[in-house]
């Protein structure tokens, strides 16, 4: 199955199991959010890539109800999620696409996504970089929360380690797993290192990672003149 099939499956069910498989849910989601909106000015626009059931957006819009949010994602399923989630609000719109394709038209205060770009090939990584540092304006901020490998193999094996240990002690089914281990098959994870020097070679010149536990991190990368 590609990547819309897969999360299309899962979508009633993601956000219950977010808790589930994020050792460090509430510090990843919650408290980095926190940080980083006591920390910028009140955005205009937010775009959220691979935002499937909004639920990073739901973080932000806590901090910042006025702000305009496009949330966008390829699995049509998981974005009707998010319209029940934003139900009634105006000002939170939605868009069936793919960000590998070019990301929606207009400028965007903040860009950020959540364990989706941890899908593509690093030369696709790449090119995205580019594309939302053109969409950012100067003091714009890119903030990814996202899962990485390790910067060696040996590190790499005890994150992953750790992650399966964590699995099957926190409830998780058999079947609960075995689905996990088919959606992991669909990962081309890079390590934190080598991310923050792809967002440096797009033209951030300020990109740093911000929030770290094993494999989940969050980095941020503001665009300077």
């Amino acid at each position: 199955m590609n990547i819309a099939e897969q999360f299309n499956i899962i979508s009633k069910d993601y956000d219950s199991g977010r808790r589930k498989f994020i050792p460090c849910f509430e510090a990843y989601y919650k408290e980095t959010t926190n940080f980083i909106a006591n920390s910028i000015s009140e955005p205009s626009k937010v775009l959220d890539l691979g935002a499937g059931t909004g639920l990073l957006t739901s973080f932000w819009f806590q901090h910042f109800p006025d702000a305009q949010y496009i949330l966008t994602d390829v699995a049509e399923e998981m974005l009707n999620i998010a319209k029940s989630r934003f139900a009634g609000i105006n000002n939170v719109k939605f868009e069936v696409s793919d960000y590998k394709n070019g990301l929606p038209a207009g400028n965007f205060d903040v860009i950020m996504s959540a364990l989706s770009i941890h899908h593509l090939e690093d030369k696709e990584k790449e090119l995205l970089f580019k594309l939302i540092y053109d969409k950012l304006p100067v003091g714009g901020i890119f903030l990814n929360y996202d899962q990485f490998c390790g910067d060696n193999s040996d590190i790499s094996h005890m994150y992953d380690a750790y992650w399966i240990d964590y699995l099957k002690s926190n409830g998780l089914s058999a079947d609960e797993i075995e689905k996990w281990e088919k959606r992991r098959l669909l990962d081309r994870e890079c390590s934190v290192p080598t991310e923050i020097e792809m967002l440096k070679k797009a033209g951030f010149v300020i990109a740093e990672c911000i929030f770290s536990m094993q494999k989940f991190s969050v980095i941020a990368a503001i665009k300077k003149i």
